[in-house]
């Protein structure tokens, strides 16, 4: 776990900024908590200009997206915190219940095809996507499918994150049970054999950067700054299914600062934002005036598949998960 304090010293112009955000919110000594999934890489590019802009402090709570929503049901009877910041959409809605429906100032600009729930708020579209090892499998013989990723020969080559940890491992096996129907099990099983399991989604092309294994199943931006790093990684976009979902951003009901809850809400949705998360950590925006990622195909131009197969649809999240630790022998 990561906590993260900041502390940013008024002067006019942040006087004048913060009251761009839900409706005038000026600076306070109460910090606005957020707990996030986002990688450290994020929330140190981002966390700065958030305070900067408004004149708000931040304190950030870093876990994996499984802990963020164990911990905020664990004190629903007590709220630690105001916000919580990009983690799945499926996830938000399993925690509909300890959520405030609140709707950013920018709603109208977002893409309604995100638009799932009223308790919580597209933030980015997540793409999912398989990063290569070139050094230690040449692109052209790589998999290009979910289909060949079940051919035993990839055993202990393809590093995946932990479904019971990580939001985004939860939606590629819900993307595999959606794409396959009924034979979805018996093709996700055969998948997860060739799994090496990592903490986080994050970690995932870090291995595959390092060498420990050849490829892995990781969110598009993660991938996509091991690319710009020079890492000897590519990005596949699966032939039979690229999954491209919105995670999300939400209120706590009974949140200490609501109002700079909803600052900070406002604020990751505002165009500015969401182009910094296009242009320099490539994510997609929600927002239908936000172009996407230089350098990356079109989703128009991919097979999406962004309707999933929702978590009661498969059984409930424990049923699930009981199948995935069968499947990867956990």
């Amino acid at each position: 776990m990561t906590i993260r304090k900041r502390t940013f010293l008024l002067g006019a112009t942040a006087l004048l900024a913060s009251t761009s955000f839900a409706g005038g919110v000026l600076a306070q000594d109460k910090p606005v908590v957020v707990y996030t999934a986002h990688i450290s890489a994020i929330v140190d590019k981002l966390i700065p200009m958030f305070e900067a802009e408004t004149g708000l402090k931040a304190e950030v709570v870093k876990l994996g997206s499984g802990d963020v929503a164990k911990r905020a049901q664990a004190e629903a009877a007590n709220p630690a915190a105001d916000v919580i910041w990009s983690i799945s959409g499926s996830q938000l809605t399993e925690l509909a219940d300890i959520l405030t429906p609140y709707k950013p100032k920018d709603f109208d600009a977002i893409n309604t095809a995100f638009v799932s729930s009223d308790a919580w708020t597209p933030y980015t579209g997540v793409v999912y996507v398989l990063a290569v090892n070139t050094d230690l499998l040449p692109l052209d013989q790589a998999p290009k499918s979910w289909a060949e990723l079940a051919d035993s020969k990839w055993q202990g080559q393809i590093a995946s994150a932990r479904a019971d940890n990580s939001g985004s491992a939860m939606q590629q096996l819900q993307g595999v049970l959606t794409i396959f129907g009924d034979k979805g099990w018996d093709t996700y099983d055969a998948i997860a054999k060739n799994f090496v399991l990592t903490d986080s989604s994050g970690a995932v092309p870090r291995y595959v950067a390092d060498g420990e294994t050849s490829m892995g199943l990781t969110l598009e931006d993660n991938a996509l700054q091991y690319v710009q790093g020079g890492a000897p990684v590519s990005i596949v976009h699966l032939t039979d299914g690229t999954i491209a979902t919105p995670d999300g951003i939400a209120l706590v009901k009974g949140g200490p600062n609501p109002e700079g809850g909803k600052a900070f809400i406002d604020w990751a949705l505002s165009k500015t934002t969401q182009e910094t998360l296009v242009q320099e950590i490539g994510r997609r925006s929600v927002r239908t005036d936000v172009s996407g990622p230089a350098n990356l195909p079109n989703l128009t131009d991919l097979n999406v598949v962004g309707n999933l197969k929702s978590i009661d649809d498969l059984g409930g999240s424990e049923a699930i998960l009981e199948k995935w630790r069968a499947a990867t022998g956990q």
